[in-house]
């Protein structure tokens, strides 16, 4: 069964120009993958990669599901980390992942916003600029590939997020129940399920300081300065000064940094540049945004990720490379002139207004209409720390809150493990789970309990075999 998905250069095309600007639409071989581009507006394309999966279970009270992975920055490549990186069939070395998520559900990746990863804009003015915008451009690609497509009309779709992909996916979430409701959409949403992710940057920034000298890596001289900052922040927002809350919480880390001798803010137990993502005082510049950022930490992340599943003295290989090369080539539709990540810092820079606006209110609005919600966090985090999870949770408004926060938490385990893995906290249409032992990649630093929770979440007819 693995080697249905050892990578194939040999693929057909067929070319659709479908109403609304899509381009072309490739299929391997065999018809296990697919990818193309959407034309989401004029001079705008998104690029997106669904992959079927081999181990699908027909079974007519549970259809088969679709995670569509949305990564995180913004400006993060879920064509390239998300699936090499984390739960797609191969890693960057190009072989296959035993944990892939294909095992629960078939996959949808997309570079999202129009930027990220291979997608790509031909003007720099069509950049998106808030979490609105990006979900309308999310929205109509669905329409793209969901409404001529009946196989894909079959199975509900459950949106995944990571990090800032969170704010992505409730906005997405809203904007795609719209579309369904007015008959523009052909689709079931299933859910959405929420990462580590950045709901409501004031209560993150204020988790650090506490989080962090708890764990001693402050001290109360580093808390004062933490929390001074956060109170900052906490004013600019509450002003409607989004930027400059932006760069506040940019000086923020840089302070964190300074004072915990530059504790990783992905894994709280590492030093920056060990950890996911490390965002040290090198990225950040006398609190205004390095252009260069994404480029220097997406190569920390990538080293790091592959360091945790690879022996000592085999490098992992090296994503940049790998899609600037050999996927590259596979894919052959992505323009000769599209580097992978050549726009994503620009992404970034673009957003920096809506950054730290938070998104709880729509997360209240997604229950309120009854969309499966899942929570779900790294014990080890810092930048989306579990204990500024639990402070937005307690924010919302939802009818069912209290007694959600009155249930019991049910222990986890996997395959006979008798440690305890994590634990699981569900009400109505709200589920939590706290992972233990993972920063802000769960699916990576947990993959065995990740794995059971996609089957979950997504209640697959394969969950069952977990």
């Amino acid at each position: 069964m693995e080697k249905f998905y050892v990578l194939c250069l040999l693929v057909f095309f067929s070319f659709s120009l479908f109403h609304g600007g899509t381009a072309r639409a490739v299929k391997s071989r065999g018809g296990s993958e697919e990818w193309g581009y959407v034309e989401v507006r004029p001079k705008a394309h998104m690029f997106w990669w669904l992959y079927k999966s081999p181990y699908r279970v027909e079974q007519p009270s549970k259809p088969w599901p679709i995670i569509l992975w949305l990564q995180g920055g913004p400006g993060a490549s879920g064509v390239g980390i998300g699936n090499f990186e984390e739960i797609g069939p191969l890693d960057t070395n190009l072989k296959p992942r035993n944990s892939t998520w294909l095992k629960k559900a078939d996959l949808l990746f997309v570079d999202n916003p129009v930027g990220t990863g291979y997608s790509f804009v031909e003007d720099t003015k069509l950049f998106v600029k808030t979490d609105d915008d990006a979900a309308t451009d999310l929205t109509t690609l669905l329409i793209e590939l969901f409404n001529r497509n009946e196989s894909l009309q079959k199975s509900p779709l459950y949106i995944v997020a990571e990090s800032y992909g969170g704010k992505f996916a409730v906005t997405a979430g809203l904007s795609i129940l719209k579309a369904i409701e007015a008959g523009k959409l052909k689709l079931k949403l299933g859910g959405v399920a929420l990462g580590n992710s950045w709901i409501s940057p004031e209560d993150f920034v204020f988790s650090w300081g506490p989080l962090l000298k708890d764990v001693s890596r402050l001290d109360n001289n580093g808390l004062e300065k933490s929390n001074s900052l956060a109170e900052e922040i906490r004013q600019q927002l509450k002003d409607g000064q989004y930027e400059e809350a932006t760069n506040t919480w940019s000086q923020l880390e840089s302070v964190i940094s300074k004072n915990s001798n530059s504790v990783d803010f992905y894994n709280f137990l590492l030093d920056s540049g060990t950890g996911p993502l490390a965002l040290s005082t090198s990225a950040v510049s006398n609190g205004i945004f390095a252009l260069k950022r994404y480029s220097r930490y997406l190569k920390k992340y990538s080293r790091y990720l592959s360091s945790l599943r690879v022996s000592p003295g085999n490098d992992g290989g090296d994503l940049d490379s790998l899609m600037n090369g050999v996927i590259k080539k596979k894919l052959k539709i992505i323009p000769a002139n599209v580097s992978w990540g050549g726009q994503s810092d620009y992404v970034f820079s673009r957003m920096a207004g809506d950054f730290m606006k938070p998104r709880i209110a729509e997360v209240d609005e997604l229950l309120a209409k009854g969309v499966n919600v899942t929570v779900y966090n790294g014990q080890l985090d810092v930048i989306c720390a579990t204990k500024g999870t639990e402070a937005w949770v307690d924010k919302l408004k939802w009818e069912g809150l209290q007694d959600f926060l009155s249930k019991e938490r049910t222990p986890l385990y996997c395959k006979g493990d008798q440690g305890t893995k994590g634990f699981l906290k569900s009400y109505k249409n709200l589920q939590f789970y706290w992972i233990l032992g993972a920063g802000h990649f769960v699916p990576v630093e947990q993959p065995c309990v990740s794995l059971n929770m996609a089957g979950a979440i997504t209640q697959s007819p394969a969950a069952e075999a977990s």
